[in-house]
């Protein structure tokens, strides 16, 4: 009797522990960027890079399932290497980053592959559009800092979209459809979501 009334306890008790080790963790906007490449008259990718990424991630090492990440992203951090071409790519046929400011991107579900991998797909809203989008993410490292001495993970991704899916539709017989993103995230252990709550964590 007394075993059985055990199993029924840790039957009752599984969905809390498997959500035990669940975390939440700021995006360090320093160590973390956006880079993407677009196909250019056919010579070459031109590259270009978001910096200064603000958001969260809640993030269980053992379980994939319960992840979810925000994040958004200042468009006027576009850089392209050269600041007329900043300048172009921010008017209203291409970013329109006047009127559109802030790319965010906001997690729906998780897909575990293994223990170091799964796509998280969610909606990247850009310019005005929402558009469901999957990045492909590789897990890299959890550990504690050794200067910040905050527990700290680590984070590589990559995407596709299609700039036309966001209303640049400009310049195609010069400028690629396809965009190729990569992704570059660490971030550090907080008590709660940094668009709820700006307390840092006890980290024990």
């Amino acid at each position: 009797m007394l075993s059985r009334r055990l199993c029924l306890l840790v039957l009752l008790l599984a969905p809390a522990l498997s959500c035990a080790k669940a975390r939440d963790y700021a995006i360090d906007p320093v160590h973390s960027r956006v880079l993407f490449s677009v196909e250019h008259l056919g010579f070459a990718k031109a590259l270009g890079t978001f910096s200064a990424p603000r958001g969260w991630l809640r993030f269980d090492p053992d379980d994939w399932s319960s992840a979810q990440v925000e994040v958004e992203i200042d468009v006027g951090t576009l850089d392209l290497g050269d600041t007329d071409w900043n300048q172009r790519m921010a008017r209203r046929d291409f970013f329109d980053s006047q009127r559109h400011p802030r790319a965010r991107f906001v997690s729906t579900r998780i897909e575990p592959v293994d223990a170091r991998r799964a796509r998280v797909v969610g909606q990247l809203s850009l310019r005005g559009v929402q558009r469901e989008i999957v990045l492909d993410v590789h897990f890299n490292r959890l550990a504690r800092h050794p200067l910040t001495l905050r527990r700290t993970a680590g984070f590589s991704a990559t995407a596709q979209l299609n700039r036309q899916d966001f209303g640049m539709r400009a310049w195609r017989t010069m400028v690629g459809d396809t965009v190729e993103l990569r992704i570059e995230v660490e971030a550090q252990r907080r008590r709660a979501p940094t668009t709820r709550s700006s307390r840092d964590e006890d980290d024990r």
